[in-house]
């Protein structure tokens, strides 16, 4: 659905406003024309959920996404690598290494002096949070009186200093680090009564702190922008036609709400559902599964455990991030599987075995059941290179790193700055495989309830040749190495990709 997305968007821009022959001069300067002589916009980022991280699907994040589609109306591919911190933003702009930065930034004095902010393309309003059987603020005055956490030269700050100056002169609150805790963590551990935070950064933190609920939304929102180098005017007028197209098709506020962090949390209402559909939807694919089973060795029930939650068993389900068919396979796992068609159901059940099969042969032998199948189904949904971060961070913090129950815990830290600067692939939504090992032991479950059926099993995979012939071979058992010194992590590529690559 993602490159259905981006091609729509680009068809879009160029019947609105694409047609470099048709805009007047200021729309032509020296900018446009080199990068589109270069063939490649470059653009500064920073490893945030809300801008630009490693998914299960390859590189993710609302920033990424926009700046995907602005490169492709450009006509030329995109080069979008993250920094460390706003200031070194700031230095790649002022130094002509990026044409622009987009990391849901808003206009400062030091942005300014080195750029030019193009249009707001959304406007976040500002969260008042406080702890779980606390008492609940409700408006502006309340805060007066009150611990409040906030980062150090944040936007949020600058909002609460135009507040100061208005309408509550004897507002305080306490700086948390840039580098440091979030804010919200310190309402969660009881440092802090509230702490101002935006909501999409909250959809994201709400999976960390479930203690911090919402209390009301300050008055003032905050814009998001994207800032272009100075002094080109051409590119900032081409930017801001850009998302005055996106936002008059509609797809701009849709891709902003896509974006965020929340996921339905699993209702036992769903077991009625998939009740349902066992009835309904099981029987025509049931065949496959238990073909699948036979020839990668894992239990047909687990495989359609996972298919329910990926598609439902639907063979014509399509994801926003571009994956299709009953066990959502991407473009590129398809074609790295061997298989044309990713509404076969046949075909994507049996790739979708195949690959999981793949994944558990890189967990290390020693790792006993079931432990080791949790660990794979978890590699399979956040890919295993940040399964294995989650482990070397588990094993620093004096955990068992071969414990599904250990990594368990520590998965969600891979969301937390301070956690996932020290690991080698930085930021994942930590919590979501969580959820999906969560939910697909309760599909099991399920299926082993029906009548007849036994408890599930799983024994060592027999690998399938793939159709082209080239049997896959099995990598050596990853070693847990100590807790690594953070160091800068190598921008990684621009493209997506499918499930990760065993």
């Amino acid at each position: 659905m993602r490159a259905f997305a981006l091609a729509a968007m680009v068809l879009l821009l160029a019947t609105t406003g694409g047609c470099e022959k048709f805009k007047p001069p200021m729309f032509r300067d020296s900018a446009v024309q080199q990068i589109r002589a270069r063939g490649e916009l470059r653009v500064v980022t920073l490893n945030l959920p809300t801008c630009y991280y490693f998914g299960a699907q390859g590189t993710e994040g609302l920033e990424f996404d926009l700046a995907s589609a602005y490169a492709a109306s450009l006509g030329v591919k995109l080069n979008m690598y993250p920094v460390p911190n706003e200031r070194a933003a700031q230095a790649e702009l002022a130094a002509g290494r990026a044409d622009i930065a987009a990391a849901s930034l808003t206009s400062t004095p030091e942005w300014t002096r080195v750029a030019d902010a193009a249009n707001p393309y959304t406007l976040i309003p500002q969260l008042v949070v406080y702890q779980r059987g606390g008492v609940q603020p409700r408006d502006t005055l309340q805060l007066e009186s009150a611990k409040i956490a906030v980062r150090a030269d944040s936007a949020q700050e600058r909002i609460l200093e135009r507040l100061k100056s208005t309408v509550a002169p004897t507002l305080q609150w306490e700086e948390t680090a840039p580098s440091g805790a979030d804010p919200v963590e310190d309402v969660e551990s009881g440092g802090a009564q509230y702490a101002i935070t935006d909501e999409r950064e909250f959809s994201f933190a709400h999976h960390l702190y479930p203690n911090v609920l919402v209390g009301f939304a300050l008055p003032e929102r905050r814009p998001v922008q994207w800032m272009v180098r100075r002094d080109k005017p051409a590119l900032l007028a081409s930017v801001n036609e850009f998302f005055r197209g996106l936002a008059a098709s509609g797809r701009l506020p849709q891709m902003v709400q896509e974006s965020s962090g929340d996921t339905r949390p699993f209702a036992y209402e769903e077991s009625r559902e998939f009740q349902a559909h066992v009835g309904s939807r099981l029987p025509q694919f049931r065949a496959w599964f238990e073909d699948a089973a036979a020839h990668s060795g894992i239990d047909w029930r687990l495989l359609a455990a996972i298919g329910y939650q990926e598609s439902k068993w639907d063979a014509h389900a399509v994801s926003t991030e571009g994956a299709v068919g009953v066990m959502m396979l991407t473009a590129d796992t398809a074609q790295a599987m061997g298989i044309k068609d990713r509404t076969n159901p046949e075909q994507s059940i049996t790739a979708g075995a195949r690959y999981l099969a793949q994944v558990r042969e890189m967990i290390p032998e020693r790792i006993a059941e079931p432990d080791r199948t949790w660990l794979t189904i978890a590699a399979y949904n956040v890919g295993f290179g940040h399964l294995e971060d989650a482990r070397i961070l588990a094993q620093g913090n004096g955990k068992n790193p071969d414990s599904w129950a250990d990594v368990r815990a520590t998965l969600p830290l891979l969301a937390e700055a301070r956690w996932y600067e020290r690991v080698k692939r930085g930021y994942a939504r930590g919590w979501e495989p969580v959820q999906f090992v969560d939910r697909i032991q309760r599909y099991l479950t399920l299926l082993e309830w029906q009548p007849g059926e036994t408890r599930a099993t799983v024994v060592t995979p027999s690998l399938e040749t793939p159709p082209s012939g080239a049997a896959p071979s099995a990598p050596a058992p990853v070693m847990i190495p100590p807790l690594p010194v953070p160091a800068v992590r190598a921008a990684p590529p621009a493209k997506p990709t499918s499930h990760p690559s065993p």
